[in-house]
């Protein structure tokens, strides 16, 4: 028997066919068309079938999630905001703040650091010079899919990572500081531990500081994150720390405040 209207089918085979229909255009459109739509776009079930199908859960997931839809939008962006952060595009999209001594420059790892280096993705870093080097992104947040409610609302976490090393032959200081900034660039917290000093003769070994922004305040717009050093001998050349394999991510938060899922 011929179905003349897509709404006499099974909810069962709607709610099928929503799990392939992109999650923007489920929130923007679908949900408007009418109130069967918008209930069955509204359920658990659905959102739960998405992540199930785009790979963010397992069959045998048993973990809670406060809200699966919230849970999906943040899954799906889940990536490093951080443009370039290996160095494989130069100095592309990162502002040379600070570029004293022989200025900043990129390297390569050598075959003995490859093996060292705990990502074997990573074949290049930045290196810094006998004076201050500094360097830095600024995250819109907006631009990368994140709305504002989301921020506010959830506010799921923020982790940023970065990963420097020392020469063995000559020591050099290295520092970070990462700020959560209002639409008006206000800082809404700050990450900036005290400059990591490394002696002459250390093993130069890469180092990773990470730091995980939770329960801030709402209206964060943007993430600047700023990295660099100096070398401590002020040697000619590039003796200074080198940093590479920076990131930010912004990850499903823990127990959240649902907010309605927009876009």
């Amino acid at each position: 028997m011929a179905v003349e209207n897509i709404n006499e089918l099974p909810e069962s085979i709607l709610l099928e066919l929503f799990t392939h229909v992109p999650a923007r255009q489920l929130l923007l459109r679908c949900r408007l068309v009418c109130s069967l739509w918008r209930d069955l776009i509204d359920l658990v079930t659905l959102w739960k079938r998405k992540c199930l199908r785009e790979g963010f859960i397992t069959e045998d997931w048993d973990q809670p999630v406060a809200d699966w839809k919230i849970f999906y939008f943040l899954r799906s962006l889940h990536r490093n905001l951080l443009h370039n952060p290996c160095a494989e595009e130069g100095f592309e999209f990162w502002s040379l703040d600070v570029n004293g001594g022989d200025e900043w420059k990129v390297e390569a790892l050598s075959g003995d650091q490859r093996k060292e280096f705990p990502n074997d993705q990573v074949k290049k870093y930045f290196v810094t010079s006998y004076y201050t080097c500094l360097k830095s992104q600024v995250v819109d947040l907006k631009a990368e899919g994140y709305w504002e409610e989301l921020m506010d609302t959830t506010r799921p976490d923020i982790k940023v990572k970065d990963w420097f090393a020392a020469r063995p032959d000559c020591g050099s200081k290295y520092q970070l500081c990462v700020q959560l900034l209002s639409s008006a660039h206000a800082p809404l917290g700050t990450f900036q531990p005290d400059p990591a000093t490394i002696q002459q003769k250390s093993d130069a070994k890469w180092r990773e500081v990470s730091h995980t922004f939770s329960n801030y305040p709402p209206g964060v717009r943007y993430i600047w994150f700023q990295h660099g050093g100096v070398d401590t001998h002020y040697w000619a050349g590039w003796y200074g720390p080198r940093v590479t394999n920076s990131s930010i991510t912004i990850g499903p938060p823990r127990c959240p405040e649902a907010p309605s899922a927009e876009p």
